[in-house]
């Protein structure tokens, strides 16, 4: 599978709280960005429901 860029705006504040959690887990932004997504149902699950 191909990796993709995701570029987003937040606020100064959501960045420093990402990089302060990312910081205390010892990971980077972009796998704690990967593991929240992870979280998310499955497209099939979303389209079942509506």
């Amino acid at each position: 599978m191909t990796k993709k860029e995701l570029h987003i705006r937040i606020t100064e504040r959501r960045m420093n709280k990402l990089r302060l959690y990312a910081a205390k887990k010892d990971t980077t932004i972009a796998q704690v960005v990967e593991e929240l997504l992870g979280t998310l149902p499955e497209i099939t699950d979303i389209l079942q429901v509506g």
